[in-house]
């Protein structure tokens, strides 16, 4: 449970059910590292607010601290990136990491439990059984709220840990999930959503966190068209590929078209359909396959594997080709797309079933 009112609608959900439940608050960044102090942090309130919920519903509930796990799995690469000017997804990783991941492995070590446990949350996605030559697999798809769909967020997480999820609100849309809290009285009912990465939060800038961590690295902005200096940005992890680029002065919007991360320069061009703002396709590494055994059979033939890819958590997947290419695999869209960004995940569907995905490395 984060303290939000999905995951408060899911445990009241599954407390009407025959389940022997309790419920788990994930303490994932320790603010101590920033301020020295830990008084005052989202977090209490987001554990206050979990404690009451359990204590409505009367379901036993613990907190679990796995900022240290979060350091290393999530946060720390996550800064790599940044720092060689590529843009990661860290709510992606967390997902496979901790919650599917390290929250897992410590559920499943504490002998206080006498089954193994399964992990319910709030996400929006489904979840079937598929008879595969013989044995039956889970299958990560679509909740029926496609506009809260979150499978993207999903994407990365193994089918033995898919195996041990549970979803309910796959089925229920989220407006429906805020009358529900409301009608059960449930002290999270009128609780705004939380947006953004975690460990940023909602009040602080990026930029302003993220200095914190990483010395300010001065360079030029450059017209991609006229070659000419236009501004200066303070490091290269501040931009992403698509984004407005803000530079005072301009009359026209500019918009950041490319990195040179050794000569430290971003590129921007005027107007918001720019063709070098386009791409045909991507490459990606470390994919993974949900079936890590079983990737498509088509991948291999010349037209690829029809599929559906997203590359950013708001928007509908399009039409492409997925090919394995060298170990590699490579993406090719029916029609080009806009921003596409490096360090981004891609996530392949087909129609509702999510099969896997990989970070991207390049575009074309």
């Amino acid at each position: 449970m984060s303290g939000g009112v999905d995951s408060s609608v899911t445990a009241k959900l599954l407390a009407d059910k025959d389940y022997d439940l309790s419920a788990v608050f994930m303490r994932n960044w320790d603010t101590r590292d920033e301020s020295g102090s830990d008084h005052g942090c989202e977090w209490e309130k987001d554990w206050e607010d979990v404690r009451r919920v359990c204590g409505v519903l009367d379901i036993p509930c613990k907190m679990v601290d796995l900022s240290r796990e979060y350091w290393t799995r999530v946060f720390e690469p996550s800064l790599k990136s940044w720092e060689s000017g590529i843009t990661p997804n860290p709510d992606v990783w967390c997902n496979k990491e901790v919650k599917f991941g390290a929250l897992l492995d410590r559920l499943t070590e504490d002998h206080g439990l006498s089954n193994t446990p399964w992990i319910a949350t709030g996400h929006y996605a489904s979840k079937d059984w598929k008879n595969h030559n013989g044995v039956s697999r889970p299958r990560l798809l679509r909740p029926c709220d496609v506009t809260k769909d979150q499978t993207y967020y999903l994407s990365s997480i193994p089918e033995h840990s898919l195996s041990r999820a549970l979803f309910p609100l796959g089925t229920i849309k989220k407006t429906e999930v805020r009358e529900l809290a409301v009608k059960w009285n449930l002290p999270t009912a009128a609780r705004a959503e939380s947006m953004g990465i975690c460990f940023v939060g909602e009040k602080r800038k990026f930029h302003d966190f993220i200095s914190q961590y990483i010395p300010p690295k001065p360079g030029p902005i450059i017209d991609l068209e006229t070659g000419l200096q236009v501004g200066e940005h303070a490091g290269p992890w501040n931009f992403t590929i698509g984004q407005g680029a803000k530079v005072k002065g301009l009359k026209e919007k500019t918009f950041v078209v490319k990195k040179d991360i050794p000569k430290n320069i971003i590129y921007v061009v005027s107007g918001t359909d720019h063709p070098a703002l386009y791409a045909q396709s991507l490459t990606v590494r470390d994919w993974t396959w949900i079936w890590a055994d079983s990737p498509p059979k088509e991948l291999v033939n010349p037209g690829g594997l029809k599929a559906g890819i997203k590359f950013r958590h708001v928007m509908s997947d399009i039409g492409c080709s997925v090919y394995s290419d060298n170990g590699h695999i490579r993406i090719d869209f029916d029609e080009p797309q806009k921003a596409v960004a490096p360090g981004q995940v891609a996530t392949v569907y087909i129609e509702n079933w999510c099969l896997g995905c990989g970070t991207i490395v390049d575009v074309a």
